[in-house]
């Protein structure tokens, strides 16, 4: 059976750099990538905030984090993680019925979008529910679609909802949508884009598809808006649940708990990006914190 110094578990930018410092302090690492290689940041249209990248699509930055990965003597395997547990010298860790041996694991599993539970959002996805504008608004060209949610990644999906769609509604439950400036100035600027506030979606309607959603206070005298298409973006939750089993502290998010060495409350486990209680999370953020991650497990074992 394999042993290795350190388990990276996650596929997204913030694995693949913690894969690619790994390789330069010479550990011996194995990345298992999960079903979305890539992680969520390739549902983003438009990057324009990574340093010393003006600007890239989310698909092309996965690309490049995941090919300076390569570039080192790291294994990258196409499998998910099933349980981690200890054992006396590091962990053990279960992927696709095989075992594996780490001295030190990373969790680096990002999150899952989080559904908005209301009555048709189950049967109607994939016939006219969405959760991702960058991949399924194709199919929305000439059509009139909704956003529902207020943050920058809702905004951002309307946007690229503009490039399809005639019509494109932000309904938000509370009083102002609130994405990063630069954005909202391009929504505001749009002619494409109306925005809805202290609004609610109770239902969407619907047999075969999308034919609308039911608001919990009329707009424009109806409670019914007419809908070819729904995306939602209401935010994430963290994937923790095989962090928590195994003991690592969780804060009422269900975030890990890191300090700045992305050290978490059990010796040799670390987390990064999204699944971490960090309040800013961004690409470059979760980056950041797997760099920190990895020299902390290196440190730790004292490795030449």
């Amino acid at each position: 059976m394999a042993e290795y110094d350190i388990a990276i578990i996650g596929g997204g930018g913030t694995g693949f750099a913690a894969a690619m410092y790994a390789g330069r302090f010479r550990m011996k690492t194995v990345v298992f990538t999960g079903d979305l290689i890539g992680g969520l940041i390739t549902w983003t249209n438009d990057v324009s905030n990574y340093p010393g990248i003006k600007q890239a699509t989310g698909p092309e930055l996965a690309k490049m984090l995941e090919d300076h990965a390569r570039e080192y003597d790291v294994d990258i395997l196409n499998q998910s993680v099933t349980e981690v547990t200890k054992s006396k010298r590091g962990f053990d860790i279960k992927s696709d019925g095989k075992a594996y041996k780490s001295k030190t694991v990373l969790f680096a599993t990002g999150t899952t979008v989080r559904k908005l539970n209301v009555p048709g959002e189950k049967e109607l996805t994939n016939h006219g529910v969405n959760y991702c504008a960058l991949c399924d608004g194709y199919f929305f060209t000439n059509k009139v679609v909704a956003v529902i949610g207020g943050s920058d990644s809702a905004g951002k999906d309307a946007l690229v909802l503009t490039q399809y769609a005639t019509k494109v509604y932000i309904i938000y439950r509370g009083d102002k949508i609130h994405p990063e400036p630069i954005n909202y100035d391009k929504i505001k600027a749009s002619k494409k884009i109306e925005i809805i506030t202290n609004t609610n979606v109770l239902s969407i309607n619907g047999k075969e598809k999308v034919v609308s959603v039911t608001l919990d206070k009329d707009y424009k005298a109806s409670k019914e808006l007419k809908l070819d298409g729904v995306f939602i973006a209401v935010g994430h939750l963290p994937n923790s649940q095989m962090a928590e089993k195994l003991g690592v502290k969780l804060n009422d998010k269900k975030e890990i708990i890191i300090n700045r060495e992305s050290k978490t409350n059990l010796s040799g486990v670390f987390a990064a990006g999204d699944v971490a209680d960090t309040r800013f999370k961004q690409l470059i953020t979760g980056v950041g914190e797997a760099v920190s991650a990895v020299y902390s497990a290196y440190d730790s074992l004292d490795l030449e």
